[in-house]
């Protein structure tokens, strides 16, 4: 028997033996499943402000104008909300999205509600915060495709209100108009898009805001180990993980060519295919799934998940349940 083929021997063995063993132990009661819940997973946050992040009202309506407004792009067409449409939660439902002159963009646009919470910004996390990747989209060739800052900050002192708007959110600053500050008004105003939940009711200690099912769907996903990499008040957005632990993950996605993930950016072997967890807020609402988008269904996500993600996955969960979890934290 091969190292590898030991191994997963292995850690089938220990995953049975757990699996025998919770069967024996006694059942966990509504309160100790709530306790664990919030040990694990956490509340959502009135916004998300830090103390170098502030959320003011007046850099929030000024990022607000910004994030729905396409004349600072290179083409005029492109606003951030073209990939975070408000009505497709935060998306903007496809594979990959298209930025300036229709250019694609390499990966999925994930979810801006709640993004805030995330530990990197993009799936590579090779953008540090919202703020840092509202920046650098402006620059971005399949994004806002400017040439230079110069050029991008040139056309928003030409649009009348803007100088103005800066000078009011960013007071005692002689040159307010700045690629920072315009990363920063947009991040605040991403930072007040939360969206709590019956889950956040639940976790605030109404046991009754979840149904049976999902209370019995929120049990499974921790113990079969989801919350093992989908865990804090975004669920998930807090890690990196490979994707394709078990096999290499095209072989399922069907997509031509893998996307090496985060080798991309530190040229370590050790995170070639690696990506971050994403959130599992609202997700029910954001399909396609992946990186890559490949992936069009819940159901076909989840199915994925188990066979790609580390091996603590692979005993999965009755799907009515899980199902009945997302219900209560979408």
């Amino acid at each position: 028997m091969s190292r590898n083929s030991f191994l997963s021997f292995a850690l089938s063995m220990i995953l049975v033996a757990v699996g025998l063993a919770a069967s024996f132990m006694p059942a966990e009661s509504a309160s100790e499943l709530l306790t664990r819940a919030r040990r694990t997973l956490g509340a959502l946050p009135k916004n998300m402000e830090t103390a170098e992040f502030p959320v003011t009202l007046e850099r929030v309506e000024l990022g607000r104008k910004l994030f729905f407004d396409p004349r600072i792009s290179v083409d005029g067409a492109v606003s951030c909300s073209r990939c975070h449409l408000p009505a497709l939660y935060g998306t903007d439902g496809l594979a990959k999205p298209l930025g300036a002159h229709d250019r694609l963009n390499p990966r999925n646009a994930p979810t801006i509600l709640n993004a805030a919470l995330q530990f990197r910004a993009h799936w590579r996390g090779d953008r540090a915060n919202v703020e840092d990747q509202a920046k650098q989209a402006l620059i971005g060739p399949p994004s806002f495709g400017n040439s230079d800052y110069a050029a991008a900050m040139m056309k928003l002192k030409t649009i009348p209100g803007y100088t103005q708007l800066f000078a009011k959110a960013f007071s005692g600053e002689s040159e307010p108009v700045t690629p920072d500050n315009w990363g920063k008004a947009i991040g605040a105003y991403e930072r007040t898009l939360v969206t709590p939940s019956r889950f956040d009711d639940y976790l605030g200690g109404s046991e009754n805001a979840l149904s049976n099912s999902e209370q019995h769907g929120l049990r499974l996903f921790m113990e079969k180990g989801c919350s093992g990499c989908h865990n804090g008040p975004g669920v998930g957005g807090g890690i990196f993980q490979k994707f394709g632990v078990r096999e290499d993950y095209w072989k399922e996605t069907r997509v031509s060519e893998p996307d090496k993930g985060r080798f991309d950016v530190t040229k370590d072997p050790a995170d070639l295919y690696v990506f971050k967890v994403p959130s599992l807020r609202n997700v029910e609402m954001t399909p396609p799934y992946f990186h890559d988008g490949s992936v069009s269904s819940l159901a076909e996500a989840r199915a994925q998940s188990r066979c790609k993600t580390a091996g603590r996955h692979q005993l999965g969960a009755p799907r009515h349940s899980l199902r009945a979890a997302r219900r209560g934290i979408a």
